[in-house]
Order: C-alpha cells, then structure tokens, then sequence
C-alpha cells in the first residue's frame, strides 16, 4: 500500500500508488473516463478559490431512468488523480460513478497544501460531491474554465441525508483513499451530511501525535505535553511538497508564496521542532483541527478502517483511537489491521491497487463488499468487527487465510511480565533486585543505529538496531519454549530517577525523553525492532511513575527466541531531548512491569 517518491530533498513513501493499466481496450471498456476540471471556493470565510483537476469514470449503462451510485476518491501526500486509475475502473467496471481527483497542492490542483483542513480540503469535496448530486456551476471540460460541464443526471440520489433532513444535489456516494486521501474522509464526513460511506486507510487520528508521539498521559492518543518530533518524516513531507509547489506555480502562483506549498503554520512549526525538539502549543492546535480527534462527534456514518502494521508515520494506536471512538457515539465500524503501511509493502494476495482483484485479493473483497452494502443496498457480508494480519502464517495466493478474525476488541489475555534485575519474568514473587543507568542523547542527538524512517524500507540492507553503550536499559526473557502472540498494544509501568532533571523539567522542552521498544531476539541474539516501532515519551515528571502505551502490534515470538524490552536515551528518527541527563531505572518491586496481550 506504498509508492516511492524520490525528491532532490527527501525520499517521501506516498501511500497512494493506485494508477493501473486497463485490462481492455478503451473501445471495449464498460465505462467511459471524462477529464474535469472544478473551480471550488474553500476557507473559514469562503474567500479562497481553488482549481482540482479530476478524472470521471461513468459505467455506460448508468442513464437517468436507471442511476448507479458514486465513489470519490483522491491521493495520498504527493500524489495525484493518475494513483488511483485502478479504484475508477474497478469500480466503474461494476457500476459505480467514479471521481477520482488530485488534493490540493498536489497533482496539477492549486492552492497550497492545507493538511487536511475541514474547512479546505473538506469543502472542497464537498462540492465535488454536490456536483455528483446534479449540481452545476463549479465543473468544466477544459483547464481553462471555459466550457462547464453538464449536469450529471445518471448518479443515484438520497431523498434525505445522514442527519435525516433533505438537502439539495444528495448522491448516494462513499470515499476511499489512503493516508492524505484517508485524513481527508473523515474532514468531509464531518461537515457534509450527504456522505454515505467510508473506507479511510493508514490515516491518522491526531496530527500532533502522528508528528511528536508522546506515548504516556494519554486521551486516545492525543496528549497535553508534545513528545519527540519525527523529523525524518517531517523533513521528507516538507521537501516533497515543496517540489510539488514550485511545480505548479506556473498555474498557481500562490503556492510558492510564504510557506512553499503549505499553509503559513507549517515551516515554523518544522523549525521550531527542530530547534526544541517538540512542537509548541500553537502548532498542536493547528495540527489537532485537522484531525479526527477533534471533530469525531461529528462523523456519523458507516466506516470501515485499514490500518498498517507496518507504518512508522501512522501506527496501528491511531486506527484504533478512531474505531474506539466511532464505536462509543454507535456508528456502525469495523477495523482491519492489515500488513502494510508507509514502511513496508502489502503482503501478496491483500490488494494491489495497480491491478485489484475482488477474487484475488482479500482486501479488494472488503472493499467492494462494503460498498455493495451501504450504496447498492445489496445484502452482503461486511466482514468481522476486527481483523488482523497474521505473517507467520503461510499461503498462497489470496490473503485471506492470513488473516485472523474477532467479533470483540480488543483482543487477548492482558499478562504481566515483570522487570527483574536485567530480566522479563513471568513470576511476581520472583522479582530480583537491579538498577540500570542510561544517559539520554546531548541537544537531543540520536544515540541509536537502525532502519531509518521514510528511507529505510527502500534500502535492501537491513540495518541491526544497536544503542551506544551507556545510552539504553534492557530486559529480555529467556529463549521461549512455545510461540509467544502477541496482537494489542503493550503497556508498561515504569519509574525513572533523573536528578538533573528537576531543574529543567518544569519546561516540556527540559523534560526527560525516552524511547521504548520490544525487540524480537533470534536464537543468534541479534534483536529486531519489531515493525520498527518505538514508542518516545516525554517523562511528565522523572521521579513518579507513569505508563507508556507502545504502538500496537501483532506479532508472534517463535519458539526459542527471546522477547527484549528496551528503553533508550535516543532514536535515529526523532529528536530527543535538549538536556543529557543520567536515568536510572530500579527493579525490585511488582512496580515495573510489561503487559502484553497475549493470544
């Protein structure tokens, strides 16, 4: 579910690539494809017009007395409308009205990249989706604008909307995309009633976390205090959409303006970052606007959920704060982990959006189930309330055998695993006596060597994940006699002692950063990071305990490894803490303890 893009800059993965070669010829496809282009105004005041340039896929047997429901879909960061070639004739081919466009910012559309702003992003899809009701006014067959676009009368209409009220130009429609292309569903869901139905994958529920993780003192996934900014991501998605940027400027020039290519917030933000390590509050509220955590009251219809397990951008806990929370206000959601993500490929048999298949890809049938259900009205199976990707189990062909499946979440049997001198066990009362000091990064620099964000799934060395000397803390058990599963997100316990700490840490940007991962050690002792999470944490006050939830995972420790817990003073992609300061970490109470759902 990931598409390489390669800037002067930065290597940005674009969780996009959807582009597909027809498997027939334009003369015997049963759908034609229409070039549009819209002219949308957007903005808090509604004072900012913007061009999105689309392709529309229409079945030619869809006609006024007999009219097909629509799908919208648009591109992950840095992508375009061509991504996603395969979802229109898919599709199309049976017997949905397609748009497919390119965001703002992207692709050949203007205006800067606004991050998924309801009130930009969302409302400019809502006038897409206005256009697919029968509205006129905002389409046109040319770039110039010249010529407009007839009133589409062939697409299938709802006498009232998701609110139960009747609104004008109402299509039967549902959204799909990734990543960007996720962020925004979610941003038109929550302003336009007319939408029907979801399917967002590998997107975020808060910004602020996707970009400064704080894993501790948690709302969901949402923190008060900013944690340890990516700046490998951040610095990837800045080059990328300033190239973009300055790309389109001969159509747009006001893209380049300020900010290349964002909104004014944006290139602050990513300096002050790198300056302190985190973000400040003012960034977080820009961030948390648009987010679904912020407006997910206001999301009321059917979801379904694809979420990557292997995605260091958009991990597993931020699918997982949306379907909970979609869960508690009743709206009907079901969430899928599957094996995917910005860091790593979908697994053969899952979806291939070059060339989907339904009967092929197992993924591919959940999509097109789902659609069938909410905007045919046809009776099908919609699929478990949760399932999840298993890549220790073999097969061939399609995936569907791979994937476990659950009518509650979450699953498994919460079990403790108690720090012990530098060792995991099992028994309470077997807890020994230890202490171990790291000494966290200088001016927040890395004090770690493994798989590097953005980059590193790209690089076909695979790098060991080693901590300098002095620099980490760890725990392991012994080599396992049976298969350890876990599928959850582990929690632990812990206490620290940072004496340095308590004349800095009045200020988040002189609190104690930290950074928690589980390794899978092999028989060879050598230790991988499993999916390459970590999990940082901004230490609200070194001295008193606290609990770190780690990004989810569903992994199984095979017998005769070993499972590592790790807590390290410094990450290869994020930026520490500014004060070095020695932490000490003492076992000897049930205190200290590591909890892993175990299936």
């Amino acid at each position: 579910m990931r598409r390489a893009v390669l800037t002067a800059l930065s290597a940005v993965l674009v969780l996009a690539g959807l582009a597909a070669a027809p498997t027939a010829t334009a003369a015997a496809a049963p759908y034609t494809v229409t070039s549009l282009w819209f002219r949308v105004t957007v903005g808090e005041k509604n004072d900012q017009k913007c061009t999105i340039v689309a392709d529309q896929y229409l079945p030619r047997t869809a006609t006024a007395r007999k009219p097909v429901p629509a799908i919208l879909t648009t591109n992950g960061f840095g992508g375009s409308k061509d991504d996603q070639a395969g979802l229109g004739r898919l599709f199309a081919s049976r017997g949905y009205a397609v748009i497919s466009y390119s965001g703002l910012g992207f692709g050949g559309s203007g205006c800067p990249i606004s991050l998924d702003d309801p009130a930009v992003d969302g409302k400019a899809a809502s006038q897409i989706i206005g256009y697919l009701g029968g509205a006129t006014g905002t389409a046109y067959l040319d770039a110039g604008l010249t010529k407009k676009a007839p009133a589409l009368t062939v697409v299938k209409r709802d006498a009232r909307n998701q609110l139960g009220t009747v609104s004008r130009n109402d299509p039967r429609v549902g959204m799909v995309g990734i990543s960007y292309g996720g962020g925004i569903q979610f941003a038109t869901a929550a302003i336009d009633p007319r939408l029907d139905t979801i399917v967002p994958g590998a997107t975020w529920n808060d910004l602020s976390y996707s970009l400064s993780p704080n894993n501790t003192s948690q709302t969901g996934v949402s923190s008060a205090t900013p944690g340890a900014a990516k700046l490998v991501w951040a610095l990837g998605f800045v080059g990328k959409g300033a190239l973009d940027g300055f790309t389109g400027a001969p159509q747009d020039p006001s893209r380049i303006a300020g900010c290349p290519n964002f909104v004014a917030f944006v290139c602050p933000a990513v300096v002050t970052a790198g300056v302190t390590g985190t973000l400040d509050q003012g960034t977080v509220q820009e961030l948390r606007r648009r987010s679904v955590a912020s407006y997910v009251k206001q999301v009321r219809i059917p979801t379904l959920l694809l979420q990557g397990q292997s995605d260091t951008l958009f991990n597993l806990n931020e699918g997982t704060a949306t379907f909970q929370a979609l869960r508690k206000q009743k709206v009907p959601t079901k969430l899928v982990w599957i094996n995917g993500g910005h860091s790593g490929p979908n697994a053969p048999g899952e979806i291939d959006f070059d060339a989907p298949s339904i009967s092929g890809q197992h993924l591919t049938a959940r999509l097109s189930a789902w659609f069938d259900h909410y905007l045919k009205g046809q009776k099908t199976d919609t699929g478990p309330l949760f399932s999840y990707f298993r890549d220790w189990v073999p097969y061939t062909g399609n995936a569907r055998p791979a994937y476990a499946t659950s009518s509650t979440f979450p699953i498994g049997s919460r079990t403790p695993f108690y720090l012990s001198g530098t060792a995991l066990t099992r028994s309470k009362g077997a807890v020994a006596k230890g202490s171990q000091t790291l000494l966290t990064g200088p001016a927040g620099a890395p004090t770690s060597l493994g798989t590097i964000d953005v980059v590193g799934s790209q690089v076909p060395i695979a790098l060991p994940e080693l901590d300098l000397p002095g620099t980490s803390a760890s725990w392991t058990t012994p080599a396992l006699t049976a298969p350890l599963t876990v599928v959850g997100s582990p929690t632990l316990d812990l206490s620290v002692t940072a004496p340095t700490a308590a004349l800095t840490q009045a200020l988040d940007a002189g609190k104690v950063v930290v950074f928690v991962k589980v390794l899978d050690v092999g028989p060879d002792g050598k230790g991988t990071v499993v999916r390459d999470l970590v999990a940082p944490v901004r230490v609200p006050d070194a001295g008193q305990p606290f609990t770190v939830t780690l990004p989810g995972i569903a992994h199984r420790f095979e017998k005769g490894h070993a499972l590592r817990l790790v807590v390290a003073g410094g990450s290869v992609n994020y930026r520490g803490g500014l004060v070095s300061a020695p932490v000490t970490i003492t076992t000897g109470s049930a205190n200290q303890v590591l909890t892993l759902p175990l299936v």
